[in-house]
């Protein structure tokens, strides 16, 4: 059953939710940062979906198993507040049959978000993509959404390509105080 229409902020997790570690094969080496859950909250407070859209093709490569990333997942729920997970698996370099080719849901690809929409009834209008790289951003301009990169995973400094996202801020706490302004309240 689908939930009231109301708009997302699109999360990337590396550099977003939790530090960035390359890639992460457990979930004891996934760290999520301390300020994460408290986000989450005022996301939720102001209106919005909080959906994790994360590439990991760290399966495509063999890094790790799709069950593995599932727990990850699970655990990322439980401990943020998160209201979903969607991830990419599939890389054209990858290792593992039937998970190296190219595909639709792979950022900066929208495949990811069109899932969360049919799965959500989720504006578009008004939603965002937050994330650390360059595909986070593409990916939002391909979505015509509101973009914001943050220096707390990847960030300006590492960036693969010039961007222009409509926010460069320090990480997600600040993205909260741009959404405190919007809302007019503070927490």
């Amino acid at each position: 059953m689908k939930k009231k229409a109301k708009p997302a902020i699109f999360l990337d997790r590396d550099g977003v939710l939790t530090k960035e570690k390359s890639y992460i094969r457990s979930t004891n080496e996934l760290e999520i940062f301390p300020y994460s859950k408290s986000c989450i909250e005022k996301i939720h407070t102001y209106g919005y979906y909080a959906i994790v859209v994360s590439n990991q093709s760290g399966i495509a490569r063999g890094y790790f198993t799709e069950e593995t990333l599932l727990s990850m997942n699970q655990y990322l729920i439980q401990e943020t507040g998160v209201d979903a997970v969607y991830y990419c698996p599939h890389h054209q370099k990858g290792v593992i049959q039937g998970y190296a080719f190219n595909c639709n849901c792979r950022k900066p690809a929208i495949g990811m978000l069109e899932k969360a929409c049919s799965d959500f009834q989720i504006t578009m209008n008004g939603s965002y993509v937050v994330g650390d790289r360059a595909c986070d951003i593409r990916l939002g301009e391909n979505a015509n959404l509101k973009t914001v990169l943050l220096d707390s995973g990847y960030g300006v400094a590492r960036l693969e390509e010039i961007v222009v996202p409509d926010y460069t801020l320090k990480d997600l706490r600040d993205f909260i105080k741009i959404l405190e302004r919007k809302e007019g309240n503070s927490i």
